[in-house]
């Protein structure tokens, strides 16, 4: 029999899925992006990516495709971190109410850390990651405080 606290009855687990499932989709968005930038200004990582494409080019230094690189790089430094710390922040037995605020401050914060770091805006990119972050800490402290070091 499967624990009430790992079923989607548990409205916090049920919460998480589909916030996890936003932050991954943007994530992956991202990948689509990243192909589209270069394409679009005909550079590429490797060598043998730019056989058969006229006018491609084999260079790591084009600065519209290095930012959205970036920008991918960062999600993968930030969400995968989310996904564990809040997947063990939903086993602690957390208020709905509060965890609901922490998953969606986290994914509005990514989204707009998307947004910020393709249009080069600063101080929102982050601000926005800041405050990702600090949601992602705010859970792995309540956590640790569930926890019996």
């Amino acid at each position: 029999m499967a624990s009430p606290t790992l079923s989607f009855e548990n409205p916090v687990l049920a919460a998480y899925a589909q916030y996890a499932g936003l932050v991954l989709l943007k994530m992956f968005a991202v990948v689509f992006i990243t192909i589209y930038t270069r394409f679009s200004r005909g550079v590429f990582a490797n060598p043998e990516d730019v056989k058969g494409i006229k006018k491609a080019v084999h260079r790591l230094d084009n600065p519209d495709v290095e930012r959205v690189r970036r920008l991918h790089q960062n999600d993968l430094e930030n969400i995968p971190a989310f996904l564990a710390v809040g997947l063990l922040y939903v086993l602690t037995g957390p208020s709905p109410g509060v965890a609901l605020w922490h998953f969606r401050v986290f994914t509005a914060a990514r989204y707009l850390h998307t947004g910020a770091y393709l249009a080069g805006v600063q101080p929102w990119r982050a601000l926005s990651f800041f405050v990702g972050l600090v949601t992602t800490i705010s859970m792995t402290v309540q956590v640790l405080m569930a926890g019996n070091l």
